[in-house]
């Protein structure tokens, strides 16, 4: 196949004066390097088409592609990730991994909590603080959690995150508000082990590959898998294959959330224990990171003896059938025209 590659380059954006952390799920040039000589290897060819201006660009003058490895995270709004899919759709261009209402309910961290409650999958009670005066408003038992409602990669989470009383509270809402321009996500706090769970396929495809525990090193920020932690997580951070009962009963929670919410392809899910050993899904990741090395899906991929090959195999494969069901409709319709 002709496969064209939506991304958004980070050194292109940190040249336009955007900061490490504005840029951090961005991704860089090594990432767009593997990804392109991957899919040439299992025999395509390929074209670099970059970030949304990029393929806007690339569409006005006629070009199109026989599928999209999408990565693109966007720049602003809750609909970023959703931009390139939705333009994608737009033209009929399959792509990879998640569709735009997906992308969009994933990145609000608040409303992907309400439709997991009503598919009756563990996830710990929250608030979210709009403005500094909802803080009195919250009726949660401490120690708290607070974050970026619509951020990734850590962005937002220090040791400060961990929140033991209202004045904690106010601070770090207070800066979070500052500094995001977006609603706080105040949960309870989940003191047990942290997993993330490494998915592929669609609908009743979809399949676990395994699960890795995050587990803080001495020179870790404690307590916490923060920004800090996960931009330089050699020698702070610790990745463990695990296949335990607790991690099982979190695989199967995980993997429930992934149909429930119509992800697709290949993706990861974010879990911690709360202090009564259940496993509660705190983010899914239908836009999970990718790099062969640091990034927590290959990263589970090579603790299976999984090849970084093989799991964008799944991928092609997963996305590729539904190309079939396109062409399949498109005949149908033509079929039904003709007679």
């Amino acid at each position: 196949m002709n496969i064209g590659i939506t991304y958004d380059l980070r050194d292109q954006y940190l040249k336009l004066g955007f900061s490490e952390e504005e840029t951090a799920e961005f991704d860089k040039k090594s990432t767009i390097d593997a990804i392109d000589n991957t899919l040439k290897e299992l025999g395509h060819t390929t074209e670099r088409i970059g970030n949304i201006w990029d393929l806007t660009r690339k569409l006005n003058k006629g070009k199109t592609w026989d599928l999209v490895f999408n990565i693109a995270e966007g720049l602003r709004g809750i609909g970023r990730e959703a931009q390139v899919p939705a333009i994608l759709d737009a033209y009929n261009i399959p792509y990879t991994f998640s569709d735009p209402l997906v992308l969009a309910l994933t990145l609000h961290k608040g409303m992907t909590k309400r439709v997991l409650r009503d598919l009756k999958i563990p996830t710990p009670d929250f608030f979210e603080v709009h403005k500094i005066e909802d803080v009195k408003k919250v009726k949660l038992k401490y120690p708290l959690f607070a974050k970026p409602n619509a951020e990734g990669t850590g962005k937002g989470i220090t040791g400060k995150s961990i929140i033991k009383n209202k004045k904690e509270l106010y601070e770090v809402c207070e800066y979070l508000l500052t500094t995001f321009k977006q609603p706080v996500l105040v949960e309870e706090f989940l003191p047990g082990r942290e997993f993330t769970t490494g998915i592929v396929g669609t609908g009743e495809k979809a399949k676990v590959i395994g699960s890795m525990e995050v587990i803080l090193l001495k020179d870790a920020e404690p307590d916490v898998y923060s920004y800090a932690n996960k931009d330089d997580w050699i020698g702070k951070i610790e990745y463990k294959l695990v296949n335990d009962p607790i991690v099982k009963k979190a695989e199967k929670f995980a993997l429930e959330a992934w149909k429930g919410l119509g992800c697709r392809d290949a993706g990861r899910i974010d879990i911690r224990v709360d202090k009564y050993g259940v496993p509660n899904i705190i983010e899914l990741n239908p836009l999970a990171g990718i790099h062969p090395t640091h990034s927590d899906l290959p990263i589970i991929c090579t603790l299976k003896n999984i090849e970084y090959k093989t799991l964008f195999n799944w991928i092609i494969e997963s996305a590729s059938e539904r190309i079939v069901e396109q062409k399949q409709k498109l005949e149908k319709v033509v079929s039904e025209i003709v007679s």
